[in-house]
């Protein structure tokens, strides 16, 4: 176990599971940042790999726990227990930081004493490794308060993500039941606590495409995203402005899902997604199945990939949906 003479700036928390073929190069991309007043804390969230093996030779460098796999907030949350850094970065073991990631972030800290979160851009690497595209979420959403985190969420991985340890504290960690969207649950919690946020604008970490990403599981980020919401604007406290943002954020997020669905070949269930979106649409219906085609292709995009609309609307599920829905229009 590492030790300190005080404690350390930066605490970064590597939760793993069952990730013994990248945990060895997160672990790298964190000692290679150059800093030594970082401390790396590894949650094995009950791993049937090899990852206790992998990362021995790391003994001394990182704090290693082991623990009875609980998923992925709970081994964030033992980790900010864990933590000593007045400020936490995260790192999922199959992401790796870039170089100066830790210090550039820390600058925007140190320019802006008032801040608690500092977010930044990304890097879309293949499986092995190879670049991709880089995100740059700050042209598109300039500033970050609640109503930007709210209406665009835009966020990759935790990993583009620096907190100032006393806020995590304050608001509880994570959501212990979410196993998807909990890091769109957190900084809204943070958000609606006060927690002031900035950009650095630039990519900070890799984020590996591969087939076990979370990502990969659209029904299970649907029905989490859609949860966060609906806890979110039950609070009575929200400012009026975001209660008016309600519909528009509950129809756009709910296509989003569908189209998440489609990408991750969930049909009947981008179908539903997307008649509940129905419910919420600021559009006529003839504009609404325009702004469904529209948005697909926007999300298509930002993947850097093109979407085949003539695939799409040859799907059974989009045919039946949107007939019934220019049908309505057509009959009064």
């Amino acid at each position: 176990m590492v030790t300190f003479p005080q404690a350390p700036c930066i605490s970064v928390i590597i939760p793993s599971y069952n990730c013994d073929r990248y945990i060895a190069q997160a672990i790298e991309s964190v000692l290679a940042q150059g800093d030594s007043d970082v401390e790396i804390i590894v949650i094995d969230d009950g791993s049937q790999d090899n990852t206790q093996s992998v990362v021995q030779p790391y003994q001394g460098q990182i704090q290693y726990c082991y623990q009875t796999n609980q998923g992925v907030a709970v081994a964030r949350n033992r980790g900010i227990q864990m933590a000593q850094g007045e400020f936490v970065a995260f790192l999922d073991a199959d992401d790796v930081f870039l170089p100066d990631k830790l210090a550039c972030q820390l600058a925007v800290f140190k320019a802006n004493p008032d801040l608690g979160i500092v977010h930044s851009g990304w890097r879309r690497i293949t499986q092995t490794g190879e670049p991709l595209m880089d995100v740059e979420p700050w042209k598109n959403v300039p500033v970050l308060d609640l109503e930007s985190w709210l209406r665009w969420k835009p966020l990759g991985t935790m990993g583009t993500l620096m907190f100032r340890r006393d806020w995590l504290q304050q608001v509880g960690g994570f959501e212990p039941g979410l196993t998807h969207a909990e890091d769109v649950d957190l900084v809204l919690r943070l958000s609606l606590a006060g927690c002031q946020a900035d950009w650095l604008r630039q990519p900070t970490v890799c984020y590996r495409q591969h087939e076990q990403n979370t990502m990969r599981n659209g029904l299970a980020q649907a029905r989490s995203i859609n949860w966060v919401l609906d806890r979110f604007f039950q609070h009575s406290d929200l400012p009026l402005e975001i209660q008016l943002m309600k519909n528009w954020v509950r129809y756009s997020t709910l296509v989003w899902c569908s189209w998440n669905l489609y990408y991750t070949g969930f049909l009947p269930e981008m179908q539903q997604y997307l008649q509940k979106s129905w419910e919420y649409t600021p559009f006529p219906p003839v504009e609404t199945v325009m702004n469904w085609v529209e948005s697909f292709t926007k999300y298509s995009e930002d993947l850097g990939e093109v979407l085949d609309g003539y695939e799409l609307c040859c799907q059974p599920e989009w045919q039946s949906l949107t007939e019934e829905v220019i049908g309505q229009f057509i009959n009064g």
